[in-house]
């Protein structure tokens, strides 16, 4: 174990317990009292509140002000709040996240049994990758700082940004960036996989009345969507279930189940329903069939 590692134990080890001796620190760690006395000068001096007792049961000890009330939470709660928090890393991929995890396990019972529950993403490629952009854009909010950016839109065509950024948003598997777009004086959305070339600039801002523009998205009335029916495979009634719900699907035939559900007539609903492939097949109303053929016809005619 190395320093690092050695200072990050010790601090868990001080968050669960009340008192700790240098000799019980040494044992643990297979290090000299005189190496733990060096390890606690350097959590004093990175101004982690850890002081020590003299005497017969004296030792060292974290302060209070700095643990978590374990009356507040019980032991569920300190696991649900993992479970959580296992979820956040796989999505976020953060040192931080890691480090706020120890400290919760720290304070849970380790005779209790394991949480039921475990959350896992699959680990796409390009989550690494955006990370980068991800770290800039959180310290570009903390620090109220204008950023700049290339933005490609779904067309391809490429604008110059300049924003207010506000807040990150994770939706299903993508992230994105809430600010005021300083060039549109609107508050915009951008998705970080659209995003080139970002930069946090030295000019600062003062904050706008974000709220408002939250209360304006409450507000927001979606785009239309229009009831569609169609049969589908019994292979992807898993994947209407958990979007649309049971009460969605009707029992049809062997080979059948009749769904009802809500989609909008343009392109997003047409690539959602194509992405099913031969498990669907469209049946009414014929407004929406007929623009969904000539959407299919357009892809077939790419590999023709």
């Amino acid at each position: 174990m190395d320093k690092v590692e050695r200072l990050i134990s010790i601090i868990m080890i001080l968050l669960k317990k009340d008192v700790v001796t240098a000799k019980e620190f040494a044992q643990l760690f297979n290090v000299s009292k005189r190496t733990i006395l060096r390890d606690m000068e350097t959590l004093s001096l990175s101004n982690i509140p850890i002081y020590s007792i003299s005497g017969i049961n004296g030792g060292y000890c974290m302060m209070d002000e700095y643990k978590v009330d374990k009356r507040l939470l019980s032991n569920t709660d300190l696991e649900n709040i993992l479970t959580a928090l296992g979820g956040l890393e796989s999505i976020l991929i953060s040192k931080e996240v890691e480090v706020t995890i120890k400290k919760i396990e720290a304070m849970v019972n380790p005779l209790s049994p394991k949480s039921s529950i475990h959350l896992s993403f699959y680990e796409w490629e390009g989550r690494s990758e955006i990370l980068q952009t991800l770290k800039i854009c959180q310290e570009s909010i903390l620090k109220r700082r204008l950023v700049s950016f290339d933005y490609i839109d779904k067309n391809g065509t490429t604008t110059k940004r300049i924003v207010e950024p506000y807040l990150l948003h994770f939706s299903e598997t993508s992230w994105y960036l809430k600010g005021f777009c300083l060039h549109r004086q609107e508050y915009r959305t951008f998705k970080l996989s659209r995003i080139d070339h970002y930069q946090m600039d030295e000019n600062t801002f003062n904050p706008r009345d974000y709220s408002l523009e939250q209360e304006h998205e409450a507000s927001y009335q979606p785009q239309q969507l229009v009831a569609i029916k169609a049969f589908i495979s019994p292979s992807i009634k898993d994947q209407f279930i958990e979007r649309y719900g049971r009460k969605s699907i009707e029992n049809y035939s062997s080979d059948y189940f009749l769904a009802t559900i809500h989609v909008p007539q343009n392109r997003i609903g047409f690539q959602f329903l194509a992405s099913l492939g031969t498990n669907i097949k469209v049946l009414e109303p014929e407004t929406f069939v007929e623009e969904f053929r000539i959407f299919l016809i357009r892809m077939v005619e790419k590999y023709s």
